[in-house]
């Protein structure tokens, strides 16, 4: 017998185009037949209810967050409540992720951060929660092609007229846009993301090879280091005088130019744990390398949060001279 997922009808949104498309990825829900509706009768017939009822029952397939008193979480280390896409994804991502990827040894990871990096921002958008809780006024207009934005374009205009069945169809359009973003998310996480987290490990097992505080890292390729280096270091207790402060990787082959990057004091932050030297920064080439007295040198950013060498030892001196200065 087919099942039956229900949620409401009229305006939609991303978190409940989200949540069908994920649950549609699910064994017990593939090829589940959509109703959208508020009318009460109808929802106690599906084998499932999405953001509407007022009902956060998991035990009976019921996942609305807009009821007084509703404060569910994705765990005890998030404060933003969820939405329908949260309550969804907690209860069926893993699921989803094994729809799309093989990784089991490594599903919580992608749970996680999948969570973290995609998922919340749709749960704290439906919920009307700021990125800026202490700020009045925002200090930017919000992205109009965001994918929350993109859903809600979806919609009829306040000057189309659209039946119910054309408004559904809409839905499922909407439906099918969130949920490619999400897998192509996911996909690009297991392809492209994880894989780097070994040549991270490692850089990490080898950083005494390169200076012998512990403190530089140098990656066999160029890859995406900056979260896997902070959760590896959490987990192998290298905090403070033991953090990473500088990390350095061929541009592209070994055997070319090597750069010199330092660590942020967070993924995606701009005060660096140490700055490359003051007196090297905005200068280039043979002025640079005089400078620092460390030969083949190409530049050093003015911010002084990257530079370039263009041979591996050379990126090696600048951290050693860097480290110990």
């Amino acid at each position: 017998m087919t099942k039956v997922i229900g949620t409401h009808s009229g305006h939609f949104h991303c978190d409940e185009a989200l949540a069908v498309w994920m649950l549609k990825q699910t064994n017990e829900f593939k090829g589940a037949k959509l109703i959208r509706t508020r009318d009460p009768k109808e929802l106690e017939g599906c084998d499932i209810v999405v953001d509407v009822g007022g009902v956060y029952d998991p035990s009976a397939h019921r996942y609305d967050h807009h009821q007084r008193g509703f404060s569910e979480t994705f765990d005890d280390k998030h404060t933003i409540k969820l939405s329908s896409a949260g309550l969804v994804y907690k209860h069926f991502g893993k699921e989803v992720i094994e729809s799309l990827v093989d990784e089991k040894d490594n599903l919580e990871i992608i749970f996680q951060k999948t969570y973290d990096d995609f998922i919340e921002s749709l749960d704290a958008h439906d919920n009307g929660i700021s990125r800026y809780p202490n700020t009045v006024q925002p200090l930017y207009k919000e992205n109009p092609t965001s994918l929350p934005a993109r859903v809600a374009h979806k919609n009829p205009a306040w000057n189309e007229t659209l039946s119910a069945p054309e408004v559904d169809e809409r839905f499922v359009e909407a439906s099918d846009l969130a949920g490619s973003e999400l897998a192509s998310y996911i996909t690009t996480l297991a392809k492209t993301w994880l894989p780097a987290r070994s040549i991270v490990i490692d850089a990490l097992a080898k950083r005494e090879d390169v200076h012998a505080s512990g403190r530089v890292i140098a990656l066999e390729r160029p890859c995406p280091w900056k979260e896997h280096l902070m959760d590896l270091e959490r987990e192998n207790g290298l905090v403070d005088d033991k953090s990473i402060l500088y990390v350095l990787y061929p541009e592209s082959a070994p055997e070319g130019n090597w750069r010199i990057q330092c660590v942020p004091t967070r993924p995606e932050g701009f005060e660096n744990r140490k700055s490359l030297p003051e007196t090297w920064r905005g200068f280039r080439d043979d002025e640079l390398s005089q400078i620092s007295q460390i030969e083949n040198c190409i530049f050093v950013h003015a911010g002084g949060f990257i530079g370039g060498n263009k041979t591996r030892h050379g990126a090696f001196e600048m951290a050693r001279y860097a480290v110990e200065n």
